[in-house]
């Protein structure tokens, strides 16, 4: 009919969320996850670019550039570079390493948390131990050296008694922290529950203290490869605390270099373990979730 009104166009549907999808939304969304990475190697690259200014082409410098250090370490890892007394050794001395950190460590943690349970807990322990262990607690540990010598020779034993007092402290200090803390409320609800007694470490003290006591364990973990070091200053001949000693007296810095980045990324990589550890046990926890 002339002269009538065309229909106007039907309203193109609109997606629920009010806002059509970006294209270059899976774009910004992979930036996202790169940006935590990117801004962790800004750090390291520049000091790696500082470093290599700073020392290439200077033949008589003290400290070789990192392209030196990089050939070291394959030659340590794999050999067939330098074919010397450290080319492919270093698996066996990460591993004599790993072998008393961890040693050590365990051994730490199994007698720091019952002993910090007791003395954050029970005021007869706290009176009877916690002043010993206060005075004992400010000694470094490379005042232990010569006494470890002494009560356990020369050798791996001594390594591994250094490592576990490194560790100690840290995981018995935070977790007579953690008991120390416990909201008293929560000990007076479980009363009413019929929790009593002993039963209130399990059910009560230790899920309450579980957020420090990670933390102590992080802390003696790090300082376990602190400590290892100076552990195996004792006469050992497998470790890396042996090889950057016995390269220290051989003036080969590269291999003093490439001993501190293994300790350092193992060390690391210990660190990351127990923390994942962590989370996933803790994961009722605000502060840890």
């Amino acid at each position: 009919m002339e002269g009538a009104a065309l229909p106007a166009a039907l309203p193109t549907a609109v997606p629920a969320s009010g806002q059509s999808p970006r294209p270059d939304a899976p774009l910004r969304s992979l930036l996202d996850r790169l940006r935590g990475p990117a801004l962790a190697l800004v750090v390291p690259l520049a000091t790696l670019a500082l470093w290599h200014f700073a020392t290439a082409n200077r033949p008589y410098s003290l400290v070789p550039p990192p392209a030196e250090v990089w050939l070291a370490l394959r030659d340590m890892a794999f050999g067939g570079i330098n074919d010397d007394a450290f080319s492919a050794t270093l698996w066996a001395h990460l591993w004599a390493s790993l072998s008393r950190v961890y040693g050590g460590f365990a051994l730490a943690a199994a007698a720091a948390l019952p002993i910090g349970l007791m003395i954050g807990r029970v005021p007869l322990v706290r009176a009877l131990l916690d002043p010993v262990l206060q005075i004992l607690r400010p000694i470094p540990v490379t005042a232990w050296l010569p006494l470890a010598m002494i009560l356990f020779g020369l050798g791996a034993t001594s390594a591994f008694f250094l490592v576990f007092l490194g560790a100690f402290y840290p995981i018995l200090v935070n977790t007579v922290f953690g008991v120390r803390s416990v909201e008293p409320r929560l000990f007076e609800a479980a009363a009413m529950l019929g929790c009593t007694g002993p039963a209130q470490f399990l059910r009560v003290v230790l899920p309450a203290a579980l957020p420090s006591i990670f933390t102590g364990l992080r802390l003696g973990l790090g300082f376990a490869w602190v400590v290892i070091v100076v552990g195996e200053m004792t006469g050992v001949q497998t470790g890396l605390g042996a090889v950057i000693m016995e390269a220290r007296q051989l003036s080969r810095t590269e291999i003093v270099i490439c001993g501190m980045g293994v300790i350092g990324i193992a060390g690391f990589v210990s660190d990351w373990i127990v923390m994942r550890i962590g989370r996933r046990l803790l994961s009722w926890s605000p502060s840890h979730g």
